[in-house]
């Protein structure tokens, strides 16, 4: 594989006033890769962006180097830089009245002469830029009009048309919408595998990073950085310790991140499928633990069809159908409560001999 940049002995850090110095990681030596989304993660705190700014020769490092295609990016003058690297900040820009495919084209102006103007294969290269950012139905509008996805979208549009070796991207799914968080990161894995580029971004989303990143850069509190396939930071143990200072609990087997809690009741969940693992993710959140030995019993029950289900609730003798989970999750409440209900229900009886196991 082909390093694009290579971290040698690199101290980061910055200056407190009065010569004292901060160092927030050191001795990092490591490479990144053309073709890979590399994301860097860690908690609040950690120096992930003074990283980030270290590695776009926005700051100096205090020790080491940042090699550049064998060049120390710190001796590159702007537009040599600018031809190579193309940097996305979480701040909004402020546009005025330009529209997409004008900001677009502002990515270019390191190719240009003293006049700024744009030949045909700059047009080219835009137009091809904005496509491959999937915001050619933007192209002409306004970036005033746009929300703050599709501003992300041209953004990297514009960084795409500076032809750059590596894109570096600091929390630009930030103010992003669930479903515009994990368009962008697909969006930012598949340009990486298409365009053979280096796409470096920091982010707090964790979950996603474990989805989509070829590689991780995991920087603690005091650090050093780890960095490996995110399922060898997983398996290690390396991602779980770097955030146990945040009060969050990585659950290995889910990959997902949970606020520790001690289960107060346990309950028996019969069942399988996917309605059975949201009926757990329910029954956890109210602290209610799943386990095989519990004197409250769950069963889940699915129509013919399997779209819609029911759930039996047995606990000393008494017996409860209920119809949703927000009503198994008020019985289950009740009984953790040692409140008396009323169980025996004989419609909901007549119901449940008309269902499946």
């Amino acid at each position: 594989m082909k390093a694009i940049v290579q971290l040698d002995n690199l101290a980061i850090g910055y200056q407190l006033g009065k010569g004292q110095i901060k160092k927030i990681a050191t001795a990092i030596q490591t490479e990144l890769f053309a073709g890979e989304l590399v994301c860097l993660l860690g908690p609040n705190g950690a120096g992930k962006s003074t990283l980030i700014r270290t590695l776009s020769g926005m700051q100096k490092p205090l020790e080491g180097r940042v090699l550049l295609q064998g060049q120390s990016i710190h001796q590159l003058n702007p537009r040599q830089l600018a031809r190579q690297l193309s940097l996305v900040l979480t701040e909004r820009v402020q546009t005025g009245m330009l529209s997409a495919y004008e900001v677009v084209a502002l990515g270019r102006y390191p190719f240009t002469d003293w006049t700024g103007r744009l030949s045909a294969a700059d047009h080219t290269i835009i137009a091809q830029s904005i496509e491959m950012a999937g915001a050619t139905e933007l192209a002409s509008r306004v970036m005033t009009q746009l929300s703050d996805g599709e501003r992300q979208k041209v953004m990297v549009a514009r960084a795409l048309a500076q032809e750059p070796e590596i894109m570096i991207l600091d929390e630009v799914t930030a103010f992003l919408d669930l479903p515009r968080r994990v368009e962008i990161m697909q969006l930012l894995r598949e340009l990486a595998h298409r365009t053979g580029k280096v796409i470096l971004l920091s982010t707090h989303d964790m979950e996603l990073a474990l989805r989509h990143a070829d590689r991780l850069w995991l920087l603690p509190k005091g650090g050093p950085l780890a960095v490996g396939a995110p399922e060898d930071l997983v398996l290690n143990g390396l991602f779980a310790q770097a955030f146990v200072s945040e009060g969050v609990h990585f659950d290995v087997l889910s990959g997902a991140f949970h606020t520790p809690k001690s289960a107060q009741n346990a309950v028996q969940l019969i069942g399988e499928g996917t309605a059975w693992q949201w009926t757990k993710r329910a029954l956890e959140r109210i602290d209610v633990e799943v386990a095989p030995d519990a004197p409250c019993r769950i069963e889940l029950l699915a129509d013919a069809g399997g779209s819609t289900w029911q759930w039996v609730v047995a606990e000393e003798g008494n017996r409860r159908v209920c119809h949703s989970i927000y009503e198994l999750l008020q019985v289950v409440q009740a009984i953790s409560n040692d409140t008396v209900l009323e169980m025996s229900n004989p419609k909901n009886e007549q119901d449940t001999h008309t269902w499946d196991h």
